[in-house]
């Protein structure tokens, strides 16, 4: 090697921070850092072959390690010349090397030529390349002497090691011929030292230096390896002693080395264990089908070396069906009076829900074997979903577990993976049963319209069969491979929006609507349960803050528009922030005033009393009320405003109601129309439903042109366009074909339509006018934006049932089954070309 490198006056030079690579060693060294990088890609990857780059390998300095900067002055002043062997990496998507370098000899940084790309030094060499002669030994007898013992304790090592490894073999051969110059270069590289003394060892310029820093590495080594030995034989021995009944009559077999030293220190223990987890699979109760599956993987697990990665995976699934409740379960609860108060007293309202939990428990409590029901409460967020099963729970006495399904998009996560797939877990259905211990739990499934669908299945299509009480008394997730009877399980699913449940799913729940909350409502909710909850949260008394109800009534209606409760709860939370910062700052300023009366009096006050504040007496301005004034100075103007007085002051706009996921919303809807062949333009996001509705309006219209009073040509010379404000949104439904048919009709006899009033209803082209969904929730919208009258299709008068007596009150309820009826009541005086052809239309 010697006659064929050699070391050049100018190195690039590769910084390591964290190890150390001595001469006649061997290291991969990563390539992190960007200087690193450039002297690769520059300087290695730019030669033609590799065995002539020679590269300076640098360590930094021990004090600046956890310095991640890449400043030269960091760096250590001796480094390796090493020459590099391999080159690893990739340059997609980002470059990433290692380099396999061999160690050559020592050197010292001269003089730093550049610092950017990547440092160059000169460099002077300070040792003898592997090859040369070093006769440096042979004549020096102390130095002879230290390698004499430095070799010898060096064999002693590796014969410690097990010869049959490869590695080991190759070294014991190195070792036995290599030139005693490099023994302590190679020792030090191999033994484990520490960062600070591999830099000690580099430093070593003297051999003799060196092998005096080299050899207590050595010895440590041994030593250490001597005690680990000795910890072997002393365990095997205590084992075989254990087996043979106290008499250790393998002791020569032990120290002959015929029995293996390499005894699993737990292996007296496995025996307890598996008679443990046979005990507890006998102990669990389980079905026949499932005992004897268990006792089959037990069985198999006793026969299986303990080393085989199996094994693990058995035991894993042994410890799962042990942990499963397959007959532990709770007593309900089967008090009907005082389910009633549970319920009332954790919900204000939503009494169609409270009804079926009652009959539940009352059918439970006549006969105990019904199945679990798989109720879904369907309805704008906010409106309490997700603590009605809670509240069921604990209605029932029953045990509580939530599994949300939002974004889930693999059906293993609810019927588990097989395992035959490494990783493979349950479900979340068997997870949930193993959770809560029993059998019979309340299972929320939250979100469940929001389930996905992949390339992994469909976990909709999964959740059939969890979900149909026919079925779901054998269950059978893809982990256990046996069945499991849910049938007694409470499953409650929660959603947003029933068109985008699969219909298959929906089938096999029983639906209960949750429209949202009136006015009233919300005053109530706020008072029994939100504001109570806040100041607690916040650290408040009725005594240091009262919001009345008309100032709550004031948040609900002009700074939150929606159907739940959730924004009114975060503005109620916004109020006592504020008046936290008040109650604050009074008690900090009548601590002042305390230690200020205290000075002038020079009284000594009882310790309770200087050091609480709060048994001071209450400033005079406690309790603070919140008031009109102080609403608008910490939540702001009113964010929410009527505008319906504001757009129908002019013909061509009229208001429609419909149906979002979040709630019941007022939909304006907007006509003009100018010069031109008599096209129709339609803008503001439409599906094609609602599109077919404009046009089945326009034609209807046309059609009734005469008796409605147009002239007929203008309507030809006319092009007209409609358009749905809050373009942004998408709009779809039939919902809107009256309130387009009033529209068109207010533009051409330039009449305005009633500014109190809201309509919703689908047309036919023969002018009749059909029924549509979301009743309850478009009535409580039009309730909440101040509208008095609503116009609804006559076939909806039976779900009126559904809308609070209280809102019934404040509203005039018009029922219509023709356009003709919708027309004369959506103008003042009725419109003058129809009221003696039409009835007067039905009104609530």
């Amino acid at each position: 090697m010697a006659s064929t490198i050699s070391i050049p006056r100018r190195l690039p030079l590769l910084v390591v921070a964290d190890s150390v690579l001595l001469p006649g060693s061997a290291m991969r060294i990563p390539v992190k850092d960007m200087k690193n990088m450039n002297m690769v890609k520059s300087h290695v990857l730019s030669k033609n072959t590799l065995r002539s780059t020679i590269i300076g390998v640098i360590p930094k300095e021990a004090a600046s390690l956890l310095d991640e900067s890449e400043d030269i002055s960091t760096l250590h002043p001796i480094g390796t010349a090493a020459v590099v062997v391999q080159v690893t990496g990739t340059n997609w998507p980002k470059p990433a090397y290692t380099l396999l370098v061999t160690g050559l000899c020592r050197f010292k940084i001269e003089e730093l030529l550049q610092e950017t790309p990547f440092p160059i030094a000169t460099v002077t060499q300070l040792d003898k390349l592997p090859g040369d002669q070093d006769d440096s030994i042979k004549s020096n007898s102390e130095l002879n002497s230290l390698a004499g013992n430095f070799r010898e304790q060096a064999a002693k090592l590796v014969d410690m090691l097990d010869i049959s490894i490869p590695v080991v073999a190759k070294l014991k051969r190195m070792l036995e011929s290599l030139p005693s110059q490099h023994l302590p270069d190679i020792c030090a590289a191999i033994v484990k030292a520490s960062y600070t003394e591999k830099i000690q060892v580099l430093d070593s310029v003297d051999l003799t230096e060196r092998f005096k820093k080299a050899l207590p590495l050595l010895m440590r080594q041994i030593e250490g390896l001597k005690l680990l030995q000795k910890a072997r034989k002393d365990k095997a021995l205590e084992i075989v002693t254990r087996r043979e009944g106290g008499r250790p009559r393998n002791m020569q077999r032990v120290f002959q080395g015929k029995l293996n030293t390499d005894v699993d220190e737990e292996d007296d223990a496995e025996g307890d264990e598996m008679a443990d987890l046979e005990q507890k699979i006998k102990n669990a109760n389980m079905p026949e089908q499932a005992f004897t599956a268990a006792m089959k993987e037990f069985k198999r697990l006793k026969k299986m070396p303990q080393h085989m990665p199996e094994q693990a995976m058995i035991r894993n699934y042994l410890e799962l069906l042990v942990e499963l409740p397959w007959s532990k379960q709770t007593k309900d609860v089967l008090d009907i009076s005082q389910a009633r108060k549970y319920l009332d007293d954790d919900h204000y309202g939503l009494e169609k829900v409270k009804i079926r939990v009652v009959e539940y428990l009352a059918v439970r409590q006549l006969k105990n074997s019904l199945k679990g029901p798989i109720l879904c409460f369907i309805g704008p967020p906010g409106v309490g979903k997700t603590s009605i099963g809670k509240s069921i729970a604990h209605t029932l006495g029953r045990e509580f577990h939530r599994i949300s399904l939002g974004g889930v998009c693999d059906q293993s996560d609810i019927r588990g993976h097989r395992r035959t797939y490494i990783g493979s877990m349950p479900g979340r259905i068997i997870q949930g049963l193993k959770t809560v211990g029993v059998r019979n739990p309340v299972f929320l499934l939250d979100e469940v319209d929001k389930l996905g669908k992949s390339l992994h299945g469909d976990p909709a299509a999964a959740l059939l069969e969890v979900l149909d009480p026919e079925q779901n008394h054998t269950f059978v997730d893809h982990y256990l491979n046996i069945p499991f009877d849910l049938s007694q399980v409470v499953f409650i699913a929660t959603a947003n929006n029933m068109a985008s449940i699969p219909p298959a799913l929906l089938d096999r729940m029983e639906v209960v609507h949750i429209p949202g909350y009136t006015q009233e409502e919300k005053v109530n909710i706020a008072s029994s349960h939100l504001i109570p909850k806040q100041l607690k949260n916040h650290g408040l008394t009725s005594e240091q803050i009262q919001i009345p109800d008309e100032t709550i009534r004031t948040i609900a209606a002009n700074y939150t528009r929606e159907a739940g409760v959730r924004n009114l709860d975060r503005k109620l939370a916004a109020v006592c922030r504020a008046v936290a910062v008040r109650v604050a700052e009074n008690i900090t300023k009548s601590k002042k005033d305390l230690s200020e009366k205290k000075k002038v009096m020079n009284v000594s006050l009882p310790e309770d009393v200087s050091q609480d504040a709060s048994t001071l007496a209450h400033p005079p301005e406690m309790p603070i009320v919140i008031d009109e004034a102080a609403l608008k100075d910490i939540l702001g103007a009113h964010q929410y405003e009527s505008e319906v007085s504001q757009r129908l002051t002019q013909p061509g706009v009229a208001v429609g109601l419909a149906w979002t996921p979040m709630g019941g919303e007022i939909l304006f809807v907007e006509a003009s129309s100018m010069k031109g062949d008599g096209s129709l333009t339609l803008t503001g996001q439409l599906g094609d439903v609602m599109k077919e509705s404009a046009n089945l309006a326009m034609n209807w219209v046309r059609s009734h042109s005469k008796q409605l009073g147009f002239k007929h040509d203008i309507l030809e010379n006319l092009d007209v366009h409609i358009h749905f404000p809050a373009g942004a949104v998408e709009k779809d439904g039939p919902s809107a074909g009256i309130t387009i048919t009033t529209v068109l009709v207010s533009l051409f006899s330039n009449r305005c339509v009633r500014s109190d009033t809201a309509m919703t209803g689908e047309i036919t082209l023969r002018g009749l006018v059909l029924p549509v969904g979301g009743m309850k929730e478009k009535v409580l919208a039009a309730h909440r934006a101040g509208i008095k009258r609503v116009i609804l299709p006559k076939r909806n008068e039976k779900d009126l049932n559904e809308i609070p007596s209280s809102v019934k009150d404040d509203l005039t309820i018009i029922l219509a089954s023709k356009l003709e009826e919708v027309l004369n009541a959506a103008f003042h005086d009725g419109f003058p070309s129809l009221s003696d052809d039409v009835q007067i239309p039905s009104k609530l």
